[in-house]
Formats: structure tokens, C-alpha cells, sequence
């Protein structure tokens, strides 16, 4: 049997009564921010007196830092500062989610606010257009962690049959894959497709192509509502890396990414020269593509497994065991994207796109200087 939640136990239909009642005028909004791990994500609620129209429409709030690893208890206000609105696929229009940056008690970003960081760097890239495609891998489990519908006191048969697979024997847990599918386009996420991944009760969502910031922004609507979809059915998703040691595989967050001049005839060109830039910078990026600083990436980058060595940049036409692979028909039609598949599956989006954006495009003399962020918040 598997170990879920206690509250997924509970009687849904006494739930669905009260959630269809009416609301006359006033909107409920949740506010959705990345805590004091870079990983987790938490959210309350207030109501408006009206359903907002723009992000302009809904005001800051504050939270208790002390208890988000944020802030400490003796000065622990931080500000929620909503960024981007979606739709709410729990309590219906015209209830609203909002992601929110993270402001300290100060106005200035808190530490694990990257998107303050990607903010600057895509406006000053925004001339290239630059698209983003992140294919999120994630694994199922059970509230005592072990992988959802893995037997108990052993291992399921070897990876082969899973990937893509049908099948109870195979596909452990689409009902939560599905329904995650349907609360993103309710809420207007720009989620691209969904697959079952190599090792079973692993799966993968995509979301974009989306210019820019966007990317960021999207990604982690998307963690949000698989979480919340998660728990509706009791289970738990993880993006950590590496959740099974041994011959099973990892999880990644691999990237694609197109600028203008990618996508042009001849834009081969421009992705070997940003390959070369990427290659030049590589331990840079390694410390970026994970919350930790590259420390969960090193259980997962071992050659092995369809990756690459974390202590090597490769990349190759075709090659999934390449840091950055180049698809087969960008090759043959010499122009489109690039893969970068060293990203962690618990990575800040807005810290990969930040630095490929960066790397890529900003004069080297101009890379790492130090952001005044105080003269932009304050």
C-alpha cells in the first residue's frame, strides 16, 4: 500500500459542496513565492473586493520570513511583490494565483530572488528575442519517499519499458501527470507536452518556447501547481536530481535555447560561437545549474545514465550524453536551438536562463560585474 498523505483521505464531496458555493464580487488571490532554499515554494491567500485584471490590480503583501528561512525573527517582514497572474484551476475563475518576487525588510532582493538578477540581463539581451524551452523532470513518491509504486522491500524491473510506457506495469502514477496537464492550461501556463521518463514513476513536463523572463516565470507556476495537484492525490513530487542511487537515471531540467539569430538561415553559426563562449565558461554554469552551488548536480552528471561529466564541457549533433547537444535537424537545416542538458531538475530557472542570456550575449568585460540593486529598488 501505498504511504500518502492523511488529508487526501479525506471526503472530497463534502469539499466540492462548499467549493461550488458563490462568492458574489470578491476574488480570491494566492500569492506564490520561492522560499529562503531557492527550491521550495509557498503560497497564502487574500481576497480583493474585485477580480483583478492586470498584475497592476493586485497589491503587495508581506510574510513572516522567520519561518521561510528568510529572515531572522527579530526583523522578519519581507514583501511579496506580485509579478505575473494566472488563473486558478482549485477555486475557479475568478480566483487568480500571482507569483511574487521576494523583497528583504530593506526593498532589496532577498537572497534567493534571482529573478531580480534575469530581470536586468534580459533587457539588456531583449534585441535577440531570446526563446527558452525547459523539459522539467520529476519523480512520484510517497509521503515516506520511497518512488510511487516501486514495491516496498525491492525494485521494479530494470529501466527499458517505462520511458514513454502504457501500461499499469509501466506508467505509475498519470492520473496526477494528467490533471497536472489540464491545471496548467487552465492557468494559462505555456506547457509545451508531457512524457513518462526512463526510470519508472519518473516523468517530465515541457514548458515554452517563452521569450525571456517569461521562462522563469512560467516554470515555477508550473512546480507550484504539480505540488498542489500532488497533493490533492496524496503523493509527493520531487525534482531532486538524483532521488534512486544505482543503474537508475537522474533528473535533469535541459534547456533549449534560440536566439534570433539562431532561428535566421545560417544560424548554425551563431550556436557554435555561443557553444564555444558556454565552453569557456563552464564551471560558472555547473555552480548555477543547481541550488547548491553544483553539489546535487555531482550525484547526477557522471557520464552515466544520458549525461554528461560534470568536470567536462562536451557537446555533439545527436548526443544525449553530451553537455550541450545539437537536435539532428538543426544540424541538416543549419539553423534553429541548442540543448543545454546540464541543468539540475530543482535549478531556478530564472538563474539558467540568466547566465546562458549572459554568457552568450553580454560582452565578456561586462559579465559577474556587481548589480546595484539598490539603486533600482530603492
Amino acid at each position: 500500500m501505498e504511504m500518502t498523505s492523511l488529508s487526501s483521505q479525506l471526503n472530497k464531496s463534502v469539499k466540492r459542496q462548499f467549493m461550488s458555493l458563490p462568492q458574489g464580487d470578491r476574488c480570491q488571490v494566492t500569492y506564490v513565492w520561492v522560499d529562503g532554499t531557492g527550491e521550495g515554494l509557498r503560497s497564502k491567500t487574500r481576497t480583493l473586493h474585485k477580480e483583478p485584471m492586470t498584475i497592476q490590480d493586485i497589491p503587495e503583501w508581506n510574510f513572516d520570513g522567520s519561518s521561510t528561512y528568510q529572515a531572522e525573527g527579530s526583523n522578519s517582514d519581507m514583501y511579496l511583490i506580485p509579478v505575473a497572474m494566472f488563473r486558478d484551476p482549485f477555486t475557479l475563475d475568478p480566483n487568480k494565483l500571482v507569483l511574487c518576487e521576494v523583497l528583504k525588510y530593506n526593498r532589496l532582493p532577498a537572497e534567493t530572488n534571482h529573478r531580480a538578477r534575469c530581470r536586468k540581463i534580459m533587457e539588456q539581451v531583449k534585441g535577440e528575442a531570446i526563446w527558452f524551452g525547459m523539459e522539467q523532470e520529476y519523480t512520484l513518491c510517497g509521503t515516506d519517499g520511497h518512488p510511487f509504486g516501486w514495491p516496498k522491500n525491492g525494485y521494479p524491473k530494470p529501466q527499458g519499458p517505462y520511458y514513454c510506457g502504457v501500461g499499469a506495469d509501466c506508467a505509475y502514477g498519470r492520473d496526477i501527470v494528467e490533471c497536472h496537464y489540464k491545471a496548467c492550461l487552465y492557468a494559462g501556463v505555456s506547457i509545451y507536452g508531457t512524457n513518462a521518463e526512463v526510470m519508472p514513476s519518473q516523468w517530465e513536463f515541457q514548458i515554452g518556447p517563452c521569450e525571456g523572463l517569461d521562462m522563469g516565470d512560467h516554470l515555477w507556476m508550473a512546480r507550484f501547481l504539480l505540488h498542489r495537484v500532488s497533493e490533492e492525490f496524496g503523493v509527493v513530487s520531487t525534482f531532486d536530481p538524483k532521488p534512486m542511487k544505482g543503474n537508475w537515471n537522474g533528473a535533469g531540467c535541459h534547456t533549449n535555447v534560440s536566439t534570433l539569430s539562431m532561428r535566421r538561415e545560417g544560424g548554425l553559426k551563431f550556436i557554435e560561437e555561443a557553444i564555444e563562449k558556454l565552453a569557456k565558461r563552464h564551471d560558472k554554469h555547473i555552480a548555477l545549474y543547481d541550488p547548491n552551488g553544483g553539489q546535487d548536480n555531482q550525484r547526477r552528471l557522471t557520464g552515466q545514465h544520458e549525461t554528461s561529466s560534470i568536470s567536462d564541457f562536451s557537446t555533439g549533433v545527436a548526443n544525449r550524453a553530451a553537455s550541450i547537444r545539437i537536435p539532428r535537424h538543426v544540424g541538416q537545416e543549419k539553423m534553429g536551438y541548442f540543448e543545454d542538458r546540464r541543468p539540475a531538475a530543482n535549478c531556478d530557472p530564472y538563474s539558467v536562463t540568466m547566465i546562458l542570456a549572459e554568457t552568450m550575449l553580454i560582452d565578456p568585460e561586462e559579465q559577474d560585474k556587481e548589480y546595484d540593486f539598490e539603486k533600482e529598488y530603492m
